[in-house]
């Protein structure tokens, strides 16, 4: 019994170092050891694909005319890009700005759906009516400069290459927030990410607020799937071609700082992640190989991390009999109570940022733990209210 419970405790810690530490260092090593021989490359396309931008906007009157302004002043020829913009039920002054802008910019067409169906069913909507042979997917808050769509598109000049993620850079940091280690955290998996897709172009999913795709190779998301992006991303792979990020191709978000409504997104994000689990679990087999590596490595391990770290504790209290495992009960213990320390600390405006992380990590993971029995009660429908613009 005490070995079982051994091995349990050490396949839990081994699996929560292994996604959270070890395969980004195995990523960096093996592009270290690889950097002569990188199979991921393109080269500059000489040819200007037209590009059709596809945007779902509810109530996003705060945000929309800087972010329209931000697609059109691109160094990209203008006769080749058409944007089509879907306001999902808005009830601000969202469909009042559009109308403004689809006369001051002729190449925005502008579609109002009077019923609310969610950013997912919009998207497929309005991929029947693009022309382009590229399609562009983002949000209303992500803001472009001028060489963001060429440098999306430059990497399509490899036919392998099915979709290209942009370069998110966060703006509008605030000590007393999460702000900072979601910031952090945002930077460690555009590195992951970039890693994947220079070695292997097996890139785990776009950060969805901008991303490219062959309009032959998008895939309409279901009914009731929360996490959109990372089903059109598999889906890429699925067909054979490969996902990669371009850090030349940068945008620009202004990052959450409100905790709880983080903790909403991420329930939600972890609610759709388990959806994806059961659609691609296929990609898991031997026979995918590096795609089954990264998948598993990079998303499936983190994804039960609250369950590794729950087994973790609870195994350890069996094992008490030596001081060595003692001793890492009492500091499983001490880790746990800092984000209440943290939180107590904020009341009195301290802010402490290792704390902040703690914080941050355990969030997370009592997201994806919440996130899993929502998922296993059924998904009704994936319309959501987005994240507080400009916190």
């Amino acid at each position: 019994m005490m070995i079982i419970t051994k091995i349990l405790f050490w396949l839990s810690v081994v699996a929560i170092i292994h996604s959270y530490i070890l395969y980004p260092l195995i990523l960096e090593l093996l592009t270290f050891l690889r950097k002569d021989k990188i199979k991921i490359q393109y080269k500059e396309n000489k040819k200007f694909p037209f590009v059709s931008i596809l945007m779902s906007a509810y109530n996003e009157q705060e945000v929309l005319k800087i972010k329209v302004d931000s697609i059109f002043n691109t160094s990209y020829p203008l006769e080749k890009i058409e944007v089509l913009v879907g306001s999902d039920a808005s009830t601000d002054t969202t469909e009042k700005i559009l109308n403004h802008l689809s006369t001051e910019y002729k190449k925005l067409q502008f579609f109002s759906f009077k019923k609310r169906q969610g950013k997912p069913n919009v998207i497929n909507q309005l991929s029947d009516k693009a022309r382009g042979d590229i399609l562009i997917l983002t949000d209303a808050n992500v803001l472009f400069d001028k060489t963001t769509i060429p440098n999306l598109i430059k990497p399509f000049s490899n036919k392998d290459i099915g979709l290209v993620d942009a370069r998110m850079i966060n703006k509008g940091m605030k000590k007393e927030g999460i702000s900072k280690p979601e910031k952090f955290y945002i930077s460690h998996e555009v590195n992951t990410k970039y890693k994947e897709s220079i070695l292997w172009g097996t890139m785990m999913g776009p950060f969805g607020g901008c991303y490219a795709v062959r309009k032959k190779l998008y895939s309409k998301v279901p009914d009731n799937y929360l996490v959109d992006d990372f089903y059109i991303n598999m889906k890429v792979l699925e067909k054979g071609k490969k996902a990669i990020n371009n850090l030349d191709a940068v945008v620009f978000e202004d990052v959450s700082n409100n905790l709880k409504d983080e903790f909403n997104r991420k329930v939600r994000i972890a609610t759709g992640n388990f959806q994806n689990l059961k659609q691609f679990k296929h990609l898991l087999s031997f026979e995918t190989k590096t795609i089954a590596f990264s998948f598993f490595s990079h998303k499936v391990l983190r994804w039960f991390g609250p369950f590794f770290l729950l087994i973790a504790f609870f195994s350890n209290l069996f094992l008490f009999y030596s001081t060595f495992y003692l001793y890492l009960f009492y500091l499983q213990c001490f880790v746990i109570i800092l984000p209440f320390i943290d939180f107590l600390m904020r009341k009195i405006k301290l802010h402490v940022i290792l704390l902040r992380f703690i914080t941050h990590f355990y969030s997370m993971n009592i997201a994806l733990f919440i996130g899993f029995f929502k998922y296993l009660k059924g998904v009704k429908t994936n319309v959501w209210q987005p994240t507080k613009r400009n916190q």
